[in-house]
């Protein structure tokens, strides 16, 4: 028994897949994230997945999956890149599984219902396990697969308040600039 099991070693080694652990520099979004990697700030996209958008454009629970993504990683004792395929993007961003505490961070993302499942460009290691998470993530309708299309996506305060205010400031100008060539008229 001992012979097959060393014959069984040495000729189908366990594959260890080295990870590399990083510091949290930023939350960017719920996909992206900025991580000190090698002593250097370093934007990172998560693989094989896609959320909603909370940069530039707000779009229905960008907010949530932002702040669930930012929660995790500031609550992460221990976060490390898994590499998978290409090691960089068309941006120069990184792409990387993330793990948080030994956890699988893409996973718990779109069991959530926070994420989709994309940008499958290569045979991805953990693609199978997202897939049948976010099949029961679309059977119990969780956030970006509810059917509630009522719902509008949620704004915060802030955005709200820098919109009404940088209207109001353009007012403003306009309405000096009217004054102003009045007086010289």
């Amino acid at each position: 028994m001992k012979v097959f099991l060393l014959f069984i070693t040495l000729c189908f080694p366990l594959q260890v897949i080295p990870r590399e652990q990083v510091t949290l520099d930023h939350c960017i979004d719920g996909d992206t994230a900025s991580f000190i990697v090698d002593g250097k700030k370093q934007s990172v996209r998560f693989l094989a997945i896609d959320a909603p958008e909370y940069t530039k454009e707000i779009e229905p629970y960008g907010k949530e999956s932002t702040d669930f993504v930012c929660d995790a990683l500031l609550d992460a004792s221990k976060i490390e890149l898994e590499y998978d395929g290409a090691r960089n993007d068309k941006y120069g961003r990184l792409l990387a599984w993330i793990f948080i505490d030994n956890e699988l961070l893409q996973y718990q993302i779109v069991e959530q219902g926070l994420a989709e499942v994309a940008y499958i460009y290569d045979d991805y290691r953990y693609v199978d396990d997202l897939y049948k998470v976010q099949n029961k993530a679309k059977d119990k309708k969780l956030q970006i697969w509810s059917t509630d299309d009522t719902k509008s996506p949620q704004i915060d305060i802030e955005y709200i308040i820098a919109v009404v205010v940088a209207v109001g400031l353009s007012l403003l100008r306009y309405r000096f600039k009217r004054q102003s060539k009045k007086r010289f008229r």
